[in-house]
């Protein structure tokens, strides 16, 4: 058994990428499956949409390699997080939507208990924000608001899972009911200090701990796939969010190291070590990977907008065809008049924290066309960067100077990395493998399994594909986030 599976179920798409013993790349197949948006600021997935396109890409890599189950070792899933689903445990049918990690509708309920004076308590506890991205007022509103089912939450017969949960019981048939610290930290459930569900906030919202699923490392015995899907038996062995999936895969083991990943959003993790860093700039705290019941901990910043900037000049403006466009015409804008773009789609992440700001754009002229748009996108993902480096080294003096290890699809773009290097200052650093993301999780399921080396051993393997240095003059550096700064304030002020 010489391969190991592993299932990158994200936002918009689901992923199963075959990696050899050398962990070496052997296949991909990628599917993707519709958003909806019932209402404004709501976006949700059909629970079944996750589970078949992922089987559908487990089976379709398989064949693609030609490799089959008993050629497995193991299966490492790594998933989009916060992402919240509530089914039957007797017949395994969701009561409701899957509701996504970027969806809003629980602003209100958020102030409502802001307002009681709760933050206090969930950042204790959790690391979190009171905020509509994390999964616990997900589950509250689906409890409220499907009919019957507080009463039947109550009664034992419904359980809630983020998306490996969600992946791993169909996978073994409804047998295991599980998920993984990382993950679990992300549910604002979760007490990260003493590694155990909360009972002060499953009170706090109202939800039974019942529905709860049991946690367990990041690499663990997590059930079997069941034959029938794959020809054989294979046993899940890792698990981990996907950001700290890519964290593992960027090798950031040490105290100090920082990634950053371009999807649909940006999240930077910065690895604080056994040190639970509590921000004083509205970052969160949070569990970067549990193994053999030792958590290490990070600062973690998130942006909601990354790479679905660039899809919704695509999709939206209909300005592109292809996200691979922006570059091109990023570099042929014209620079002089300085369009600034806040992609507060969704409202703002970290570190501004607000949930009802919405996208602008300032500076427009006559002149302004998709040229000069494809450049705001791709400026305001660094921009938004630099806000996250700025408050991690206001919080942690370990933060340090280390270099900026970047993935996901974004950082292929030259010209992106480029400006994040020059409006950050620093270095930015690209590996030779983008795929860290599923690399984690292959390397968790991998090593468990006996095939894979250790923590330094991993670590050893990671190389640089290119470094880029910050080439901007300073004070044009500063000018420029100093207009970013201005536009950030008269969007949240509108």
């Amino acid at each position: 058994m010489s391969h190991i599976l592993a299932i990158d179920q994200g936002t918009t798409s689901s992923r199963a990428i075959l990696f050899d013993e050398a962990l070496k790349i052997v296949a991909v197949s990628q599917e993707e499956f519709p958003q909806h948006y019932p209402e404004s600021g709501w976006v949700e997935h059909e629970c079944s949409d996750l589970w078949t396109t992922t089987a559908a890409t487990c089976r379709g890599v398989m064949e693609k390699a030609g490799v089959r189950a008993t050629d497995i070792a193991g299966i490492g899933i790594t998933n989009q997080r916060e992402t919240t689903l509530v089914w039957d445990r007797k017949t395994g049918k969701p009561i409701h939507n899957a509701i996504v990690w970027q969806d809003r509708r629980t602003s209100a309920f958020c102030h409502e208990l802001k307002d009681a004076g709760h933050e206090p308590t969930v950042t204790e506890k959790t690391g979190l924000l009171l905020d509509p991205y994390f999964s616990a007022t997900k589950v509250a509103w689906i409890l409220d608001h499907v009919e019957g089912a507080r009463a039947r939450a109550e009664a034992g017969e419904l359980a809630f899972g983020t998306v490996d949960s969600w992946l791993i019981w169909n996978l073994t048939e409804g047998h295991t009911h599980v998920t993984d610290a990382t993950n679990a930290a992300r549910t604002m459930l979760y007490d990260i200090r003493k590694g155990r569900w909360s009972s002060t906030m499953c009170e706090m919202l109202g939800i039974p701990m019942s529905m709860l699923p049991e946690v367990k490392d990041c690499a663990a015995d997590f059930g079997m796939a069941r034959a029938d899907l794959f020809g054989a038996e294979i046993p899940i062995l890792g698990v981990a969010g996907d950001q700290q999936a890519a964290t593992i895969g960027q090798a950031c083991f040490s105290p100090g190291m920082l990634k950053s990943t371009y999807g649909t959003g940006c999240f930077a993790l910065l690895n604080t070590g056994e040190e639970l860093v509590t921000s004083q700039n509205r970052l969160l705290s949070t569990i970067a990977y549990q193994l053999d019941g030792k958590r290490t901990y990070a600062l973690e910043g998130s942006i909601f907008i990354a790479g679905a900037v660039v899809q919704w000049l695509r999709d939206g403006l209909r300005i592109i065809r292809d996200a691979k466009e922006t570059q091109a015409m990023a570099e042929a804008a014209d620079a002089s008049q300085g369009l600034v773009l806040v992609p507060a789609f969704t409202g703002l992440g970290a570190p501004y924290w607000n949930a009802e700001c919405r996208g602008a754009v300032f500076g427009l002229t006559r002149n302004s066309g998709p040229q000069e748009f494809a450049r705001a996108a791709l400026e305001s993902v660094g921009y938004q960067t630099r806000d996250l480096l700025e408050a991690m080294h206001a919080d942690w003096s370990g933060a340090g100077e280390a270099a900026l290890r970047v993935d996901g699809g974004m950082s292929a773009s030259d010209w992106a990395m480029q400006f994040l290097a020059d409006i950050t200052g620093a270095p930015v650093d690209r590996p030779q493998v983008l795929e860290t993301t599923a690399m984690g999780a292959a390397w968790l399921a991998g090593q468990r399994a006996g095939i894979y080396p250790d923590m330094a051993g991993f670590a050893e393997t990671w190389a640089l594909e290119r470094q880029f240095d910050p080439a901007m003059e300073d004070a044009a550096r500063e000018e420029k986030y100093a207009a970013w700064k201005r536009a950030v304030a008269a969007a949240q002020a509108f």
